[in-house]
C-alpha cells in the first residue's frame, strides 16, 4: 500500500492510501500458478494468467 499526503490549497492535508496500480494482480498469479501446476505448459499459464479470477473460479469449481 501506498500513501500519500495531499495538501489542499487552504493548507489542510489529507493521507491518501493507494494499492499497487502496476503489476500483475494476486488472481492472475494465483491462475497462473495453478494452470502451470494443473497443466505444465507456459503458454496456457499465460492465457490464465489474463484472466485471472475468472480461471481460479472455474478451476475450484471444475476440479475440487
Amino acid at each position: 500500500m501506498i500513501e500519500e499526503i495531499e495538501v489542499k490549497s487552504d493548507g489542510s492535508k489529507k493521507v491518501v492510501r493507494r494499492t499497487v496500480e502496476k503489476g500483475i494482480s494476486f488472481g492472475s498469479a494465483l491462475a497462473m500458478v495453478i494452470s502451470f501446476v494443473t497443466w505444465k505448459s507456459v503458454l496456457w499459464a499465460v492465457i490464465h494468467g489474463l484472466f485471472g479470477w475468472f480461471y481460479v473460479i472455474y478451476f475450484l469449481i471444475r476440479y475440487r
